[in-house]
């Protein structure tokens, strides 16, 4: 009975430290794990120095203003100053945005999650030169996400990787021209609420 009872506690010790271990000691490193695999990209907000939507049928170019100026210019279909909100909006979904899954199909079924013809590319250009693409497909099932590939590569192996990212990203390269360029200042005061005054003169 000694012998066994000896037995059982060691095991018991053997299994508490191995609970200990893994549920406290490794749980922040398991956690960083899971947060990198969820992320799209790692890149941040102030590398990115150029920017290009490519939209089945448009393309547009966007560069960030250099020479200590803020703000990005768009450089194509028009020369024209961008708009500050549309272009912060989509920067955001990048540089924060996290897959819900990742799905691991054949390269041949790319065209059932619309990755064939995608509805939109996105592709920015870092400091460093280096280039990052977000392709994005259709909507799933009941459209809280899309399919997108993440800097897909070429020539596509057998199987691919699919994400499932924000139905967002569809609301921030989905926009007429005019929503990406900055406003003049006309349009600007058309939009400010007319104070108590002005209303009494009309």
């Amino acid at each position: 009975m000694k012998r066994t009872t000896l037995i059982l506690l060691l095991l018991a010790l053997g299994m508490g430290g191995f609970v200990y271990f893994y549920e406290i000691q490794s749980a922040p490193q398991r956690q960083e794990t899971q947060e990198k695999q969820q992320q799209i990209f790692t890149f941040k907000e102030d590398q990115i120095q150029s920017l290009r939507v490519m939209r089945q049928n448009q393309t547009l170019q966007f560069d960030r203003l250099k020479n200590g100026k803020t703000g990005w210019q768009m450089q194509a279909p028009e020369k024209v100053p961008a708009s500050e909100g549309a272009i912060a909006y989509l920067l955001n979904l990048l540089v924060s945005g996290k897959s819900d899954r990742v799905l691991t199909v054949p390269a041949a079924q790319l065209s059932d999650y619309g990755l064939q013809q995608p509805q939109a590319t996105v592709e920015v250009t870092l400091n460093d030169g280096k280039t990052h693409r977000l392709v994005l497909g259709r909507a799933d099932f009941n459209r809280s996400f899309l399919y997108a590939q993440a800097d897909p590569p070429t020539p596509q192996p057998e199987r691919v990787s699919v994400l499932l990212v924000s139905a967002n990203f569809e609301n921030a390269v989905n926009r007429t021209l005019a929503e990406w360029k900055q406003a003049s200042t006309s349009q600007q005061k058309s939009t400010e609420p007319l104070t108590n005054s002005e209303n009494n003169k009309k």
